[in-house]
């Protein structure tokens, strides 16, 4: 579904991301994971067009995408949120939602102007599809609230719901749960393997390690911008290179405790 051949990207004498190879299946929960500087989100970007790799090939189910800005590439069917939260606050959650869904109409800024038939019905349309991906997600009850006034926990699930209104191939989710409490961040997990088995395909950056463990079913390793390891999330666990760059030496398998050492 995403395929990374071969990525580099450099930033003046800064290799953020060397040599990078990834290769999502349809149906993956695939998870990528890497200390703090690692390159974990210039990869994303590079994967979504944010920005153009230095070297190598962006395949998106099959077509090069490489060279491709980002607004196309979301058309094409690669859909992400950001590490911060960036609703809509003072709009209702149901004009979050459609704002997602405006790639695909075909209104123009002079019918928007007239708000002609075209317009009109263009905006029945997506007020139908934004309800059904409430309804969809679980989501429906909050259709009216503002986006502002929701828990933290719940904005994150609206942010995502919105990346599912542009009807993706594959969602690309940095750090879902940063900020959340336990909680939250165990009602995520359940959310996103919901998602999985709507037939979504998944991608996660996250620094939360539990998150990632129960929730993905492959996991790549980068550290310093490279990739040191890819594998199941028990093989990661297992990899001494991991627990050196990311775990430390006190990793206990199960529970993902890591010693203060």
């Amino acid at each position: 579904m995403l395929e990374a051949r071969g990525i580099c990207k450099y930033f003046g004498g800064l290799k953020a991301i060397h040599n990078v190879d990834m290769a999502i299946n349809k149906g993956d929960i695939f998870g990528i994971i890497g200390p703090n500087g690692a390159g974990k989100t210039t990869f994303f970007n590079v994967c979504s067009g944010i920005y153009v790799p230095t070297a190598g090939s962006i395949f998106l189910d099959g077509e090069d995408i490489t060279s491709m800005r980002s607004a196309l590439i979301a058309r094409k069917g690669l859909s992400r949120t950001f590490q911060n939260i960036k609703l809509f606050k003072h709009m209702t959650v149901l004009e979050n939602i459609t704002i997602g869904f405006h790639i695909h109409t075909k209104t123009g800024i002079p019918d928007a102007i007239l708000k002609n038939k075209r317009y009109r019905e263009d905006e029945r349309l997506i007020v139908e599809r934004g309800t059904e991906v409430l309804q969809r997600v679980g989501l429906l009850n909050y259709r009216d609230t503002r986006a502002g006034n929701l828990p933290y926990g719940i904005q994150r699930r609206v942010e995502i719901a919105r990346a599912l209104a542009t009807d993706p191939k594959i969602l690309l989710l940095d750090e879902p749960a940063a900020g959340m409490n336990p909680q939250e961040t165990m009602d995520l997990v359940g959310f996103i393997k919901a998602l999985n088995a709507q037939k979504y395909t998944i991608a996660v950056i996250e620094h939360d390690m539990k998150f990632v463990m129960n929730s993905c079913n492959h996991v790549l390793v980068l550290n310093f911008g490279e990739k040191i390891c890819e594998g199941s999330p028990d093989e990661v666990k297992a990899d001494k290179q991991v627990q050196e760059a990311y775990f430390g030496k006190g990793i206990v398998t199960g529970d993902i405790k890591v010693s203060h050492a």
